[in-house]
């Protein structure tokens, strides 16, 4: 089980984003130290915070650390143009020396579609048409390209990635039709942040039994991203990071369920809350009845402050992570 962390780089408008970003470099550099496999960026365009673009993000964090992997989770690629793309994410992975891996969803904003005049259905589109474009390009192929970003005959890349064949590609989805989208475009799943042990069990099914009907592999990376709080127990785990976790998800307008969502329930079944043994023992869990092979957490939350980020990482990192080496799947698990 690898066990990364996701980097929040939005801050308040009020409030000095050169400081912020200083912030979250401090926490790349301490998630390195402390032993987390990677580190995530997410992706939003016209956000009410001060949202620091990840890509030129992850060039910057690239440069400032060596070992730790770098990543989107998720990158809105369907707003991109896919050739732009296909360079950007080559010259990352040539910064990075081959450490970037690709989390790429369709969006849930309309706000942002319209701003690059991408038509709502047409996201999807682009997503299932983006996956092979990029394979390919990365792959050294010349191809013949044209959609609704643009045309290209005989389109090439001379710069190729330092992964061969490019970064690894993952799908973001919560809905059943997207999960079943990942499946078919042979990408892993990466499981967003709710879903209990039952409901993921489920959806795995769904996800793996896709991959079977199209004759790919179902030993795979499954990663999962994770809400996080680790504490003395489980009941000052939830003290701390509950109203967080409220004031994080009020702001989440276009999830259904968000307004009215059981926090508690919620803390107790979907996130990775609780002392050191308790989130061990869940993650073990994720590892051998799901085949999870990878969870990021999320430390760090809207009003949140850098001290408690910062006790956070490191706290996994002296109380969890070294207690993983030796977490091992049940003989036969599928994955």
């Amino acid at each position: 089980m690898k066990v990364s962390c996701f980097l929040s780089a939005q801050f308040d408008p009020a409030a000095s984003a050169a400081d912020g970003i200083d912030d979250v470099l401090a926490q790349a550099a301490a998630a390195e130290a402390a032993g987390f496999h990677a580190v995530y960026l997410g992706h939003h365009f016209l956000a009410r915070s001060a949202f620091v673009q990840p890509i030129p993000l992850a060039g910057y964090l690239a440069q400032a650390t060596v070992r730790v992997r770098i990543g989107f989770a998720v990158l809105l690629a369907p707003l991109l143009n896919p050739v732009a793309l296909a360079e950007d994410l080559a010259s990352l992975d040539v910064l990075s020396r081959g450490r970037l891996t690709v989390g790429m969803g369709a969006g849930y904003r309309k706000r942002e579609t319209a701003a690059f005049g991408v038509e709502w259905s047409d996201r999807l589109r682009r997503l299932r048409e983006y996956v092979p474009i990029l394979r390919s390009l990365w792959n050294g192929e010349t191809i013949d390209l044209a959609g609704s970003w643009g045309e290209v005959p005989g389109a090439s890349l001379a710069l190729r990635p330092v992964q061969p064949g490019g970064p690894p590609l993952w799908i973001g989805a919560f809905a059943e039709p997207a999960i079943r989208r990942a499946a078919r475009l042979d990408a892993p799943w990466l499981i967003g942040p709710k879903g209990n042990d039952e409901e993921l069990a489920r959806l795995l099914g769904i996800y793996r039994g896709e991959l079977i009907d199209r004759g790919f592999a179902v030993d795979r990376e499954y990663p999962m991203t994770r809400e996080a709080f680790i504490g003395d127990t489980y009941a000052a785990a939830v003290a701390g990071v509950r109203p967080h976790l409220q004031r994080q998800y009020a702001g989440y307008k276009s999830w259904d369920d968000a307004q009215s969502l059981d926090v508690d329930r919620y803390l107790a079944e979907d996130c990775l809350v609780g002392s050191a043994d308790q989130i061990v023992d869940k993650l073990r869990r994720w590892e051998t009845e799901l085949g999870i092979t990878e969870v990021s957490l999320r430390h760090q939350f809207v009003g949140a402050g850098q001290a408690e980020a910062m006790e956070q990482l490191a706290r996994f990192g002296a109380e969890v992570i070294p207690r993983l080496a030796t977490s091992t799947p049940t003989p036969g698990e599928v994955r």
